[in-house]
């Protein structure tokens, strides 16, 4: 997938002002408009022309992809970083779905967060519900498991009196419930567009994602630990010490357990009325053969062992 250089698409510089890029769009619509242009590829044409529209002029939008778009140049493989729009706050997302995957996969999930939005508040009238507004949150996993209170950043963005796209820091103060899951939302009430007339302001949704964690791999309510294992202890059975949120504990180790095997401990994962599990996914370390004593075990190993393993190989 190549990154789109919206800008180039209208023909506008990147520090343009909101009334520059509207002009533009009009500008172009009508030129390439498929009832007017009827040259082959205007239709095309008339779609990304929208499709960057779209995207910057809406300075929520625009402030996302301006922030993205310092790493990338037009025609470059993209892929968007784990969590580049955390802390933006968006107040919907695209109304309309034919828009290229590039669109889709920097502003999708404000797309799928949306929750009202313009289309909502086109019939209303002087008393208005403010729109509600929508960003994500990336969190320690800690934070999910024992939950917290945490001041957090987001990035909001506005417009100077010169019709520029500003981003002004705003801080909040969220609570962090116990056993939140990664793509739950948060809901702050009251943080979003402020209504008018007698209408109630909108509010603020913060979509959770985990940090990743030193030591667990987070799905659902489930959690993964990597468990290192002696041969030994994999070949013969053991009981080991191991990590869980809640912990310490011992682990019994089946006898003749394969490298990759799954031990389920129930009910050590994310708290909930119904907790999620901890997986010790086993993982066998050999000791290197860096000293005589290592070398010659390994050499006996290799001598009164009858083991060949690419015997299945047929070779």
């Amino acid at each position: 997938m190549e990154f789109k250089d919206y800008y180039k698409t209208l023909g506008v510089e990147r520090d343009a002002t909101q009334d520059d890029i509207k002009k533009a769009y009009r500008q172009l619509a009508r030129k390439f408009h498929p009832d007017i242009n009827k040259d082959a590829g205007a239709e095309a044409k008339f779609k990304e022309i929208g499709e960057a529209y779209e995207a910057l002029g809406d300075p929520e939008k625009r402030a996302a992809y301006d922030q993205l778009g310092k790493e990338w140049k037009a025609g470059q493989e993209f892929r968007p970083p784990p969590n580049w729009d955390a802390g933006f706050e968006y107040s919907g997302g695209p109304e309309n779905a034919d828009y290229s995957d590039f669109f889709g996969s920097i502003f999708g999930a404000a797309a799928r967060g949306q929750r009202g939005g313009r289309s909502e508040r086109a019939h209303t009238s002087f008393n208005m519900r403010g729109e509600d507004h929508h960003a994500a949150i990336v969190i320690d996993l800690q934070d999910a498991l024992d939950g917290a209170t945490r001041t957090i950043t987001l990035r909001v963005p506005e417009m100077d009196d010169g019709g520029h796209v500003l981003v002004r820091d705003k801080n909040l103060t969220v609570q962090i419930p116990k056993g939140v899951v990664e793509g739950q939302t948060i809901r702050l009430k009251g943080q979003g567009s402020p209504g008018i007339g007698n209408a109630p302001p909108g509010d603020l949704y913060l979509e959770v994602r985990f940090k990743p964690d030193r030591l667990y791999r987070v799905d659902g309510k489930n959690l993964y630990l990597e468990l290192p294992l002696a041969p030994w202890e994999a070949a013969l059975g053991a009981s080991v010490k191991m990590p869980t949120p809640s912990g310490a504990i011992m682990l019994k180790v089946p006898a003749g357990s394969a490298n990759g095997r799954e031990l389920r401990v129930r009910g050590r994962g994310i708290p909930a009325k119904e907790p999620g599990d901890l997986y010790a996914v086993l993982k066998i370390v050999w000791p290197p053969a860096n000293v005589d004593k290592a070398r010659k075990i390994y050499e006996e190993m290799a001598k009164e062992l009858a083991f060949d393993p690419r015997a299945g190989l047929g070779v």
